[in-house]
C-alpha cells in the first residue's frame, strides 16, 4: 500500500469536501473530513470494484449510513474513477445534479441506497448482506465461485443510536452474517453536543455480546485501517465484523475539529487556511494533483484487469449452468408481467368465504412457483400473516437457501432489510406484519417508495374487523396514511380474485414497492363478475363491479371488505353502480377516459365506504357526495358487532342511496 500517495488522496478529498460545502453554503463536513483516511483505503486499496462497471454482480458494496456525509462518497467516487465528473462534484446540492444533499439510489454511479435518515443504511447494508448470502447459495457451483464479496457500511453514534440499527446488527450476528464490515466512525460527537451527552454505553462490548467481531483501532492510522479490514474479510467465522475508527470529526479544521461545531458546515469560513495547512496549492479549487489522478487511474486498470478475470469465471459458469444463468440474468433485468403472473394462479370458486390473508397465503405459493427469486419473511407472525412458502425451507445461518426469513419482532429493520435485498436486485423481498404496525416501518417504507424498490408488504389484520383486539390493533387511519406517501401502491383486495390480481400486481413491479393491505375474518367470493373482471380491474386499480341496468343514478365506491356492503346496500336499485376501487395509486395511473368510463362525472351522487379515516375520499365522492367511514379510534367486541357499532353496514350504504 502507498500509504503516502493515499495520505496525499485523504488530504485532497478533505479539500474537495471543503470546496463542495464553502461553495453550496451548506453541507456536512465533519464525517467527510475526519473519514478521509478511511476513505483513502477502502478506494485507494481495499474495495473490490470496477468503476467503469458500477453494477457488477460481484463488486463490494459501500453504503454510507451516515448519509449526511454525502461529500465523503462523491469524492472517493470521483477520485476513484466513477462516472461522477469534478464539475458534479462542484455542483453539489445544487438543482439537477448528480450530487444531491444525500445519497440517492438511481441518480449517482456508486451509491448503492438511499441514505440520511440515521440508521437505514445499516439495515440497508444487512440486507444486502443477506442478499449476497442467499445469492452465493442459490448460485454458486462446487466447480465455479461466482459470488464471494463483501458489504462495507459507514456509520456513526447517531446511526447506532438510532433503534432500526439495533434491531438490524442484532438480526445481522443471529443470521451469521460474516461478509458484513461496519466501520464505525467514533468521533464523540453528535449533532447538537459532545456524544457523552447522550450516551454511556460501550459499543464495543454490545456488539461483542451481540455475536459480532470487533476491534477498536486509530481511524487516522492508514496501515490500521487497512489491516482490520484485511482481517475482517478473511475471517469466515459466522461472525459480522466491527471496526471501530477513533476519529477527530472535522479533521483539517483546527477551529471546529473534535467539536460538534464541526458536523455540519460551521467550519466552511476557515477552509482556505484549512486547505493549506493540507498542503492543497493556495487559490485552487477542487484540486486532485496529477499524482493521485494517475494512482487512481492505475487502480482503475488493476480493478478493470480483475473484473475481466472474473468476467471468463462467469462465463464458464454460465456455460456449465445454462438454467441457473438464465434464472439470474432475468432476476437481474427484469421479472413476468402481472399477466403472466396471473396465469400461475388458478380461478378459484364462484361462491364462498375466505379471508383475504387465508387466500393470499395459497396465492403467494402459486407466485413463487413461477417467480423463483421471490423470498419471504414475517416479523414474527407466519402464522398470522400467512405468507409461508411451503416448499421455500427456513432461512437460518446453516441454511441461505431458505425462501422464509425469520425476522422477529423487529418490523423497522425488517423493512431497512427488505430495502437493502431489493437494491442489490437479485431477489424481490417482502415482509409481512399486522396492518397497523405498518407505522413500525414506515420509514423504510417511505424511502423504498423514494427509492423506486420493488419490495412488497403483505399486512393483515387490515381493520376494526380484528374485533376484540381492540383500538390498539384496529388500523383505522392506517391505509389513508399509506396511501399519501408518493409511489407506493396501496391494494386493499375485496375477494379471492382481487387477492390474486393484487399479488400479481405487486411481484411484477418493478419502479416502486407495493402494500397489500388483507383481512383477517372472512370475505365473500363476488363471484356474480367474473373471475377475468375482477382480476383485470384489481390491476387497473379500480373497476365498475356491479354494472346499473337503468340510467345512472348514483355511484356506491368501496374497497376490502366493505365491498360486500356496497353491493348488499345497493340491490333492488337498478340505477346504482358498484365500483370497487381497491388500488388508488393503479387507478390514478389509468388513462383520462378509463377514469371517466368508471366515475362518469355527470353522475355526483356518489357514497364511499371504507372502515377507516375518511378524508381521502373526497376527491372521488366530491362536495355533493357522502362518506360512511370511521373517524375515531376503534372498539373491543367481535368484529362484526364493531362493525355494526361503528355503522360500517349495508344499511348505512342503502339509508345515504334513499
Amino acid at each position: 500500500m502507498n500509504t503516502a500517495l493515499l495520505q496525499s488522496a485523504a488530504n485532497q478529498a478533505r479539500g474537495l469536501a471543503m470546496d463542495a460545502v464553502h461553495k453550496c453554503n451548506s453541507g456536512h463536513l465533519g464525517l467527510p473530513l475526519g473519514a478521509a483516511d478511511m476513505g483513502a483505503v477502502l478506494f485507494g486499496e481495499s474495495l473490490v470494484c470496477n468503476p467503469a462497471d458500477p453494477k457488477w454482480l460481484n463488486r463490494d458494496r459501500f453504503i454510507l449510513s451516515a448519509g449526511h456525509g454525502s461529500m465523503f462518497l462523491y469524492s472517493w467516487l470521483h477520485l476513484a474513477g466513477y462516472d461522477l465528473p469534478m464539475d458534479q462534484v462542484a455542483s453539489f446540492r445544487a438543482l439537477h445534479s448528480i450530487t444531491p444533499g444525500h445519497p440517492e439510489f438511481h441518480e449517482t454511479p456508486g451509491v448503492e441506497s438511499t441514505t440520511g435518515p440515521l440508521g437505514q443504511g445499516i439495515g440497508n447494508a444487512v440486507g444486502y448482506a443477506l442478499s449476497s448470502k442467499m445469492a452465493a447459495a442459490k448460485y454458486n457451483s462446487t466447480s465455479h465461485t461466482i459470488i464471494d464479496h463483501h458489504v462495507f457500511v459507514l456509520a456513526g453514534d447517531g446511526c447506532l443510536q438510532e433503534g432500526v440499527s439495533r434491531e438490524s446488527v442484532a438480526f445481522a450476528a443471529h443470521n451469521g452474517l460474516d461478509n458484513l464490515i461496519l466501520l464505525f466512525d467514533s468521533n464523540d460527537v453528535t449533532l447538537d453536543n459532545m456524544a457523552k451527552v447522550t450516551q454511556s454505553e460501550d459499543t464495543q462490548a454490545i456488539f461483542t455480546a451481540l455475536g459480532w467481531d470487533t476491534v477498536t483501532i486509530d481511524g487516522h492510522d492508514l496501515q490500521a485501517v487497512y489491516d482490520a479490514i484485511e482481517t475482517a474479510k478473511n475471517a469466515n467465522n459466522g461472525k459480522p465484523k466491527m471496526i471501530i475508527c477513533k476519529t477527530l470529526i472535522g479533521k483539517g479544521i483546527p477551529e471546529v475539529a473534535g467539536t460538534a461545531k464541526g458536523h455540519g458546515e460551521g467550519g466552511a469560513k476557515f477552509v482556505d487556511a484549512a486547505k493549506k495547512g493540507l498542503g492543497i496549492p493556495e487559490d485552487t479549487h477542487f484540486y486532485v494533483s496529477p499524482e493521485v489522478t494517475a494512482y487512481f487511474a492505475g487502480l482503475k486498470t488493476k480493478r478493470i484487469a480483475a473484473y475481466d478475470a472474473w468476467s471468463v469465471k462467469f462465463n464458464t459458469w454460465a456455460a456449465a449452468n445454462p438454467a441457473l444463468a438464465a434464472e439470474l440474468a432475468a432476476a437481474r433485468t427484469g421479472g413476468l408481467t402481472a399477466e403472466a403472473i396471473l396465469q400461475a394462479i388458478p380461478e378459484y370458486p364462484l361462491e364462498g368465504k375466505s379471508a383475504t390473508r387465508n387466500c393470499g397465503g395459497e396465492i403467494l405459493n402459486h407466485v413463487a412457483k413461477a417467480v423463483p427469486n421471490i423470498v419471504t419473511g414475517s416479523a414474527d407472525l407466519f402464522g398470522s400473516t400467512k405468507n409461508y412458502l411451503k416448499d421455500g425451507g427456513d432461512l437460518s445461518r446453516n441454511n441461505f437457501s431458505g425462501r422464509n426469513i425469520w425476522f422477529g419482532i423487529r418490523e423497522h429493520a425488517m423493512g431497512a432489510i427488505c430495502n437493502g435485498i431489493a437494491y442489490d436486485g437479485l431477489f424481490l423481498p417482502s415482509g409481512a406484519t399486522f396492518l397497523v404496525f405498518a407505522d413500525y416501518c414506515r420509514p423504510s417504507i417511505r424511502l423504498a417508495a423514494l427509492s423506486k424498490l420493488p419490495v412488497t408488504y403483505i399486512f393483515t389484520h387490515d381493520s376494526v374487523g380484528v374485533g376484540e383486539d381492540g383500538p390498539t390493533h384496529q388500523p383505522v387511519e392506517t391505509v389513508s396514511g399509506l396511501r399519501v406517501i408518493p409511489n407506493l401502491d396501496v391494494i386493499r383486495p375485496a375477494d379471492v380474485e382481487e387477492t390474486a390480481a393484487a399479488f400479481a400486481a405487486a411481484f411484477s413491479r418493478a419502479d416502486g414497492p407495493t402494500l397489500l393491505a388483507l383481512s383477517r375474518q372472512d370475505l365473500p367470493i363476488l363471484g356474480f363478475a367474473s373471475a377475468t373482471a375482477r382480476r383485470e380491474g384489481t390491476l387497473k386499480g379500480g373497476y365498475v363491479l356491479v354494472r346499473e341496468t337503468a340510467p345512472l343514478t348514483a355511484i356506491v365506491i368501496a374497497t376490502g371488505s366493505e365491498v360486500q356492503w356496497a353491493v348488499e346496500g345497493a340491490k333492488g336499485q337498478p340505477g346504482v353502480r358498484v365500483v370497487s376501487l381497491p388500488c388508488f395509486e393503479r387507478f390514478e395511473r389509468q388513462t383520462a377516459a378509463y377514469r371517466e368510463e368508471v366515475l362518469p362525472a355527470a353522475c355526483t351522487k356518489r357514497i364511499a365506504i371504507e372502515a377507516g379515516v375518511s378524508d381521502l375520499w373526497w376527491k372521488y365522492v366530491g362536495t355533493a357526495g357522502q362518506i360512511i367511514g370511521i373517524d375515531r379510534f376503534g372498539i373491543s367486541a367481535p368484529g362484526n358487532t364493531v362493525f355494526k357499532e361503528l355503522g360500517i353496514t349495508a344499511e348505512a350504504v342503502a339509508k345515504a342511496l334513499a
